[in-house]
């Protein structure tokens, strides 16, 4: 089973930069999109190959979003996690035989770290939300989470420690996921620095490769034995951020 999660920043615009010959490419099982930026209506995706399509969008339009297209039907699907975000369509979960797949979209501190309280709150409650699945099965989780967990994930970690998305308080919040038994799967394969999935548009950030490993796979710890492998896809254009992935039994 191959999963692949990409946060396309605005599914209209990657559409017309290639996003089917990728998918093509990739031959992924299931596709888990964030920041959507639409509503299923306004999107003409032909992607013949996945019949089965979850849109969860934001109230505001042009904002946020998530999506799923999936080629194996779920037993379920549950929108957002909890009154905190249903609003901006941040969460998907779709149940399968033998484990839930969420896929998320985090919301982001911005700039002045105004929204840092409610990131904070927003994180525990997606935590609670992921150990009250797990009680029925496991759970794999995948997406943008806003967040360079530690020094290794980030170009310039001396200067951005009152950054959104490298403070104490966002990167405790991933420690919380890791301490309650979830795997970051990149990191079971690939120790090194330099793997990034976010670039900013500006200063040819993305040519020097100065970036931010903020897009994920975590597991529970009990499917760690049905994990083959995880990846990141740094060639891969059409957004700020590129795809990950996973293969797992």
């Amino acid at each position: 089973m191959k999963i692949i999660s990409w946060n396309v920043n605005g599914i209209r615009a990657v559409l017309k930069k290639g996003f089917h010959d990728f998918v093509a490419k990739e031959k992924p099982d299931i596709i888990c999109i964030q920041e959507t930026k639409a509503h299923p209506d306004q999107v003409d995706t032909i992607m013949h190959d996945y019949p089965h399509h979850y849109w969860h969008s934001a109230k505001r339009k042009g904002y946020s979003g998530t999506a799923i297209f999936s080629k194996i039907e779920p037993l379920s699907v549950i929108y957002g996690d909890g009154p905190m975000n249903d609003d901006e369509g941040r969460v998907i979960t779709l149940e399968f035989k033998d484990y839930y797949l969420v896929t998320v979209y985090t919301p982001n501190s911005k700039r002045e770290l105004e929204r840092l309280d409610y990131r904070q709150e927003w994180d525990n409650n997606f935590l609670k939300f992921l150990k009250t699945l797990e009680k029925k099965k496991p759970v794999v989780f995948c997406g943008d989470l806003n967040v360079a967990h530690k020094e290794i994930d980030i170009a310039r970690p001396k200067t951005n420690t009152r950054s959104a998305g490298f403070t104490e308080e966002e990167r405790k919040g991933f420690d919380n996921f890791v301490n309650a038994d979830f795997i970051d799967t990149f990191r079971e394969f690939n120790k090194e620095p330099e793997n990034y999935t976010w670039w900013s548009y500006m200063f040819k950030a993305r040519e020097r490769n100065v970036g931010w490993r903020i897009d994920y796979f975590c597991i529970s710890k009990v499917l760690k034995k049905q994990l083959k492998g995880a990846f990141i896809l740094p060639k891969v254009m059409g957004s700020d951020h590129c795809p990950v992935g996973i293969e797992i039994k």
